[in-house]
């Protein structure tokens, strides 16, 4: 059964940065398609970013990156804003693992910037 499990949530003060981690395991045929989104409270899930975009809102700030003999990707985080305040997700697209019927989801780690 594939799981993602993530970390590196907290509260920080705008300005400084944090470092989100997704631990995947399971039958993972390739992280490379995993990516970041984030839920404020009152709104709609969002891309914050994969390896092929980033939300133009955190372009120059964000960077993910991945540890492929981890199974692992991370969220480097900088000069965050209290707009960055949600709560963060990884996602597993369907067909990168067996059985791969679904999009899997992690838990999710709150992130909140205070001003």
């Amino acid at each position: 059964q594939v799981q993602l499990v993530e970390s590196g949530g907290g509260l920080v003060q705008a300005g400084g940065s944090l470092r989100l981690s997704c631990a995947a395991s399971g039958s993972i045929f390739s992280i490379s398609s995993m990516g970041w989104y984030r839920q404020a409270p009152g709104k709609q899930r969002e891309l914050v970013a994969t390896f092929t975009k980033y939300a133009d809102s955190v372009k120059g700030r964000f960077t993910i990156s991945r540890d492929n003999t981890k199974n692992t990707v991370y969220l480097q985080m900088n000069s965050l804003k209290p707009e960055d305040t949600a709560v963060y997700y990884c996602n597993l697209p369907s067909r990168t693992y067996y059985p791969g019927y679904v999009e899997v989801w992690g838990q999710g780690t709150l992130v909140t910037v205070s001003s």
